[in-house]
């Protein structure tokens, strides 16, 4: 700043101290002071690291109102300090730069504890993450390309699934069993962020799930791990290889076909992701994973044509505790106190408008629609087939 100063003055050939106030936002006694000091004064004054504040002396006092309070403003803590001390010969501006280095140099945060991780077990844990990629072009027209990334914690062993649609839960399992057989076996735990797929809501850490997918979960022998929100340090692995399927895999390459995509995907993992040396172990994830992982994989067992894959499909109870299906309003049912509780439609009675006139169809469902209320179950299911 000094010999900015003075290069801007050139010994009075240069601009006013005026113009050098306005220029560099200081005040022109701080120019002028500048200006007046030789250079051996500048010297002397930058090596004397003795200097110090006046809000120096209350330092400590500062500190441990921001570790009990760390959202603290200046100004409040402006106002503490003038409480117990007085009136203070500063500015506020003085004191918010001044707790604005402090909070950088102090930490007023939660501290984060780490503890060890599975991921050293071989086996266990295998991290996933979807993510996308805009504007890759596929026959000569952009796309975006919907992706999951699969991770084994242990190996590093990856596997990308594709979509040119949005996600949903039954793509998102066929994801799943693409990544198994790939792998050859199913981990023990699967390792989700809080996605719509996986986790509907979450309040207190109780989780409620995609029942679609906690049941292929079930048939498939693995345990849901649902991080908390906004925390992608818990399942890190997976964040990176979502990046580097981005940059490595999709970016800047171009396709004929949704068929070509996947197959310039697979022969990227059997060529490129999975038989580089990774960073890590230091070792080739295929090789790791053949030599020590494989045995410990769990048998995947799972036929994908023996789950319930009919759409589900929502309806909202009005305020008479009715519910629409088929174009007619359903009998009272599901209400609670005052509120409309969601009632979820599922495949659970089938039944044919060409083999059941249209008043016997609504006794079936109000018979159903009885049942599920004495047993406190939203759940009701009807497939229809038209005439």
């Amino acid at each position: 700043m000094i010999h900015k100063i003075k290069s801007m003055y050139d010994n009075g050939q240069g601009l006013s101290i005026r113009a050098i106030s306005r220029e560099l936002n200081i005040s022109r006694n701080t120019v002028k002071k500048y200006l007046a000091m030789d250079a051996q004064g500048i010297c002397v004054m930058m090596e004397d690291t003795s200097r110090e504040k006046w809000l120096d002396g209350y330092r400590d006092y500062l500190i441990n109102q921001l570790k009990d309070y760390p959202k603290l403003s200046a100004v409040k803590l402006m106002r503490r300090l003038c409480r117990k001390v007085g009136k203070l010969p500063i500015s506020e501006r003085s004191m918010r730069r001044y707790v604005q280095n402090l909070k950088a140099e102090v930490a007023v945060g939660q501290y984060r504890y780490y503890e060890p991780i599975i991921e050293t077990v071989p086996g266990v844990q295998c991290q996933v993450d979807p993510g996308e990629l805009r504007g890759v072009l596929i026959n000569g027209k952009p796309h975006t390309v919907y992706f999951v990334a699969f991770v084994l914690s242990y190996s590093r062993l990856m596997y990308v699934g594709l979509s040119l649609q949005p996600l949903n839960t039954q793509r998102f399992i066929e994801m799943h069993d693409e990544a198994f057989r790939y792998f050859g076996g199913v981990t023990e735990e699967c390792v989700y962020d809080q996605t719509k797929l996986v986790v509907l809501s979450e309040e207190y850490r109780e989780l409620k799930l995609n029942q679609r997918f906690a049941q292929y979960a079930t048939a498939a022998s693995f345990h849901i791990h649902a991080c908390e929100g906004f925390d992608p340090e818990s399942k890190g692995k997976v964040e990176a290889a979502v990046k580097y399927v981005k940059q490595d895999c999709l970016y800047g390459e171009s396709f004929r076909s949704e068929t070509e995509l996947r197959a310039y995907t697979l022969d990227w993992l059997n060529e490129v992701a999975n038989i580089r040396v990774h960073g890590t172990t230091k070792e080739q994830p295929q090789r790791h994973y053949d030599r020590s992982e494989r045995s410990h994989m769990n048998h995947y067992h799972v036929a994908m044509a023996s789950l319930d894959n009919t759409p589900m499909q929502t309806r909202k109870v009005d305020k008479t505790g009715l519910i629409s299906w088929a174009s007619e309003q359903v009998t009272r049912c599901l209400w609670n106190g005052n509120k409309a509780e969601l009632v979820s439609v599922k495949p659970m009675v089938n039944y044919s408008y060409s083999t059941l006139p249209p008043v016997s169809l609504l006794a079936n469902i109000r018979s159903v629609l009885i049942k599920a209320l004495l047993s406190k179950t939203a759940t009701i299911t009807a497939t229809k087939r038209r005439r």
